[in-house]
């Protein structure tokens, strides 16, 4: 009986752990209107990769480990983990409606000036290629903004149906969720994973 009962306790905690680093590590997300289409439709679920950018807090770590001294609040990337990049298209806490959540696509990086003249984006002065901009036709224009150390430009891929960065700013480094890793619903965006995860 005492066997039994190990085992039921042992299946208990691997599910428990299995369930804890699910939650930590992936969230699913539902695409609402059209802002990032034709890459991203309306309706469309999402598996968001919630660790890409984790950063280890040495300094925290630091104090568990006798003689290990670091600075305070030190932080590293993990060797699977990297700051967000150009292209990245991501899940973030929207600065202008908490708690709801956007998707957009990574444009200008910290320290960046991002400009916008009849609907080119341009980085530090230069033009950026777009190749996830199908059909083309926006006109927008917004003014230079230069962004801080933990802030990201961001906007949709429908840019004539988007509110992003343009309207209310940079995303900051500590509102972003993670990275769109893939679309699991409906079945026949499954082939696009890749084009999702890589197309820049």
């Amino acid at each position: 009986m005492s066997h039994v009962i190990r085992e039921l306790v042992e299946a208990v905690i691997l599910a428990l752990l299995v369930f804890f680093i699910i939650q930590v590590s992936i969230q699913n997300f539902r695409v609402e209107g059209h802002s990032m289409r034709p890459n991203l439709e309306g309706g469309e679920y999402l598996m968001v990769n919630k660790i890409a950018f984790l950063k280890l807090d040495k300094y925290r770590l630091a104090r568990l480990v006798p003689f290990w001294d670091v600075p305070k609040h030190e932080e590293t990337y993990l060797p699977f983990t990297h700051p967000p990049e150009r292209g990245d298209v991501i899940v973030f806490h929207a600065p202008v409606q908490p708690p709801r959540d956007f998707v957009k696509r990574v444009i200008g990086l910290p320290g960046e000036t991002v400009e916008l003249r009849s609907g080119a984006t341009y980085i530090n002065g230069a033009r950026l290629e777009e190749p996830y901009l199908q059909g083309g036709g926006f006109s927008s224009s917004a003014n230079p903004l230069t962004l801080g150390g933990n802030e990201y430009y961001v906007m949709g891929d429908n840019r004539s149906s988007s509110h992003d960065s343009r309207d209310w700013g940079p995303a900051p480094l500590d509102t972003i969720v993670g990275k769109v890793w893939f679309v699991y619903w409906p079945l026949s965006e499954l082939p696009f994973v890749g084009k999702l995860a890589d197309y820049r």
